[in-house]
């Protein structure tokens, strides 16, 4: 599970799991100092979302899972497309996470599989030893897709990579809610 250098390639793979790219929206890869406060803090760093997003939010986050895809053989690999909830319940982050189960143990793998808990907090509860990498930043401008899901407009979003013991496990696209948040800054 090699990620393309790409960033908007690895995005549009991702969601082509769950909808057509081009009703998701247009999107675009980003310079780091292109990315506006508060959004570039909740994106640009080598951590799980799900940290990310408690700490910012003040308090444990929920997930709502909306669509999965099991995976089954040769291509072992689970993807699901999720929401972040506040304690509140507003949404906060969409998400496509695309994980190769078999890097992990099984009680792990199971865990995921429940789709009750966000990834980040069964990873860091399992203790695995994970580093997440190849993080690039993008802007979106939201297509009819994703529009229902976190509102029309333009937000921010990251791809990156989640290695599992060293190795390449889970592929994501992390999408802040933007609604909730000012842009500080013009496209």
């Amino acid at each position: 599970m090699s990620p393309p250098a790409d960033a908007v390639a690895r995005a549009e793979r991702l969601v082509s799991l769950f909808s057509r790219p081009e009703a998701f929206g247009v999107i675009r890869e980003r310079a780091v100092d292109a990315v506006p406060q508060p959004h570039r803090g909740l994106l640009d760093h080598p951590s799980h979302m799900t940290v990310a997003m408690e700490r910012f939010h003040g308090g444990t986050v929920s997930l709502q899972v909306l669509a999965t895809h099991p995976g089954s053989a040769p291509d072992a690999a689970y993807a699901r497309e999720i929401l972040l909830l506040d304690q509140h319940g507003s949404r906060i982050q969409y998400g496509i996470v695309r994980i190769d189960l078999g890097m992990v143990p099984p009680v792990v793998a199971d865990r995921i599989r429940a789709a009750d808990t966000p990834l980040g907090r069964v990873l860091i509860d399992a203790g695995c030893l994970c580093d997440v990498q190849h993080v690039k930043l993008l802007d979106i401008r939201i297509g009819p897709y994703l529009a229902p899901l976190i509102g029309p407009g333009r937000t921010f979003g990251r791809v990156a990579t989640i290695a599992v013991g060293g190795r390449p496990a889970v592929e994501l696209l992390e999408v802040v809610v933007g609604r909730h948040l000012p842009l500080d800054q013009p496209a």
